[in-house]
């Protein structure tokens, strides 16, 4: 049995034009939502993962406490749960999956909360990553609505260094014969290995592997951590899964819809929520420098990056315990102000 609940949408007419038939968002909570229905946490998951990862930063006692708030995973489009190439009858399955944009995810996510939940006030958005993004479309999407926000290693539009980043990942992915231009019968394990290996070198820091870190966590060797960890993630994942997610990912920007008319500034000075964005110092692709020019339009907004050396891993879920209590920390002083 799921261990997660499914929202139809219907069809969703998606920002690029495509219908999205008898759409499916897939979501877990925890916790219970009080009577005035003001304790509701958004929490947004990441690239290639699904609600499970997030689970690890959600406890009694932790600042995501579902003793006290009722926290939201909604799982993101292309993540294998919600509608997804891989999951999505024909004609629109595997490689003629639509193109969804963050901003397509947050409008349906805003759908479950209000006609699910009846949720008007948010008291926290939150996530890491892809999460992060999705986080900054949430205070910009509903700036009356939502009261903080808190993204981990994400930005309000992908740069152009992060899109060419992942049009590595991509390409080592699609170089695999097998992939078939997305009609594969089988998995392109040769090109999901590729990809793992092309990851492997930027979402952690230079200082990460030269202090040996992957053999402090456990790993005997880099090719153990090679293989168990960067390959290993991503051989369990469908390819057209992460192609659909990667563009998502590509084409992220805040202001790329009707409200804002491609004018980021005017989309980040719009976010009313008090937040605290939080980069990791030695991310590769998510650099705290971008942040801090986002920052600089925001009206109610701090930087506070985290110190590490994990990279883009620092302060997201199964990272080390140093940064993730950072991050935990701010988001207690965040919900209490």
């Amino acid at each position: 049995m799921p261990d997660y609940d499914v929202f139809d949408l219907g069809d969703v007419v998606l920002q690029h034009g495509a219908t999205l038939r008898d759409a499916k968002l897939a979501y877990k909570t925890y916790g219970e939502l009080s009577p005035k229905r003001d304790n509701a946490i958004v929490y947004p998951t990441s690239y290639g993962s699904q609600h499970t990862l997030n689970e690890g930063k959600i406890g009694v006692g932790k600042a995501l406490d579902p003793s006290k708030y009722f926290i939201i995973v909604p799982n993101k489009f292309g993540n294998g749960l919600s509608s997804s190439p891989s999951n999505t009858p024909s004609p629109y399955d595997k490689a003629r999956f639509p193109a969804v944009t963050l901003y397509d995810n947050v409008m349906c996510q805003h759908r479950l909360l209000t006609e699910k939940f009846g949720i008007e006030t948010i008291p926290l958005v939150t996530g890491w990553s892809m999460g992060g993004q999705q986080t900054y479309h949430w205070g910009a999407l509903f700036p009356e609505m939502v009261q903080r926000i808190l993204p981990i290693c994400g930005s309000a539009k992908t740069s152009v260094h992060n899109f060419v980043f992942l049009e590595g990942v991509k390409a080592a992915l699609t170089a695999d014969d097998a992939w078939a231009n997305g009609w594969y019968e089988k998995p392109p394990t040769k090109g999901l290995r590729a990809m793992g290996r092309v990851y492997a070198g930027w979402a952690v820091s230079q200082a990460f592997y030269r202090e040996q870190v992957h053999l402090k966590i456990g790993y005997s060797s880099l090719e153990d951590y090679l293989i168990s960890f960067w390959e290993g993630r991503r051989l369990t994942a469908d390819a057209n899964d992460l192609l659909a997610m990667l563009w998502s990912w590509q084409n992220a920007d805040i202001s790329a819809n009707p409200i804002y008319d491609g004018d980021l500034n005017k989309a980040l000075g719009a976010i009313k929520a008090k937040a605290i964005v939080m980069p990791g110092r030695t991310d590769l692709y998510f650099p705290p420098e971008d942040n801090e020019i986002e920052v600089s339009q925001m009206p109610n907004a701090e930087l506070r990056p985290i110190e590490s050396i994990w990279g883009h891993l620092a302060g997201g879920p199964g990272s080390n315990e140093d940064d993730i209590n950072f991050v935990d920390d701010a988001i207690r002083e965040l919900l209490s102000s």
